[in-house]
């Protein structure tokens, strides 16, 4: 479960980038963040993620706090973010035989995810190779699959779909329905509104840092589509 309580973060002092944002998701749910550019969508993520310090309420995944108890918080939590800043002078098997030593995967295990994942975003021959050489697409799918490697219980992911070519993003919608058939949850942001709505079972709209909707999507979405609606909100 991720629980985000009256959650409040101000960069200057003045203007709220999230105001009294309450939120609650649980294991089984893929959970889609909608809102404008600005509208906090990256500061929630961000903040869940332990990244982000924040001044008012409390996130909590699986019952630790991210403020209080970050290590445990974020054994159990991967986060991908809108743009794949990766080490760039290691290559990519180096890079995630580094997370495989952080979360501490076993040998077999980590050997047999790399081969997944790395075999079904297509990167699998470009391990040995310096992530330097890889283009954005190639980031994308190499931090997607860093961010499986551990297995996460909770995986938090901003504007993943942007810059995968057609067959990575249904692979990875597909790898979403088997980690939530787990009880694992996703929560991320898009602005692919037909993403959010047919992939969702939830979603929460966001604008100018207040949550404006949230809940089932199948309830928000039962006299107009998605589309209509985030524009009638917004």
């Amino acid at each position: 479960m991720l629980k985000i309580s009256h959650f409040s973060k101000s960069y200057d002092g003045k203007i709220q980038a999230c105001d009294d944002i309450n939120l609650e998701i649980y294991g089984g749910d893929i959970y889609g963040f909608i809102g404008h550019n600005g509208a906090g969508k990256t500061t929630l993520l961000k903040a869940c993620a332990g990244i982000l310090d924040f001044e008012a309420g409390e996130i909590l995944l699986d019952g630790h706090s991210i403020k209080t108890d970050p290590i445990a918080a974020k054994q159990i939590m991967a986060y991908v973010p809108d743009n794949p800043d990766v080490y760039e002078s290691l290559t990519g098997i180096q890079y995630l035989n580094f997370l495989g030593d952080v979360y501490a995967v076993s040998v077999a295990d980590r050997k047999s995810r790399v081969e997944r994942y790395a075999g079904m975003f297509e990167i699998a021959d470009v391990l040995n190779n310096p992530i330097s050489s890889y283009s954005h697409g190639m980031k994308q799918k190499i931090v997607l699959t860093g961010a499986l490697i551990h297995d996460p219980r909770i995986l938090l992911l901003d504007e993943p779909f942007v810059g995968l070519d057609p067959k990575a993003a249904f692979l990875l919608k597909e790898v979403f329905h088997e980690m939530c058939g787990r009880g694992a949850l996703i929560f991320f942001s898009t602005h692919i509104l037909e993403v959010a709505e047919k992939l969702c079972n939830k979603i929460a709209i966001i604008k100018k840092g207040k949550l404006i909707t949230s809940g089932d999507t199948a309830t928000i979405t039962k006299d107009a589509s998605l589309e209509d609606i985030f524009i009638e909100l917004n």
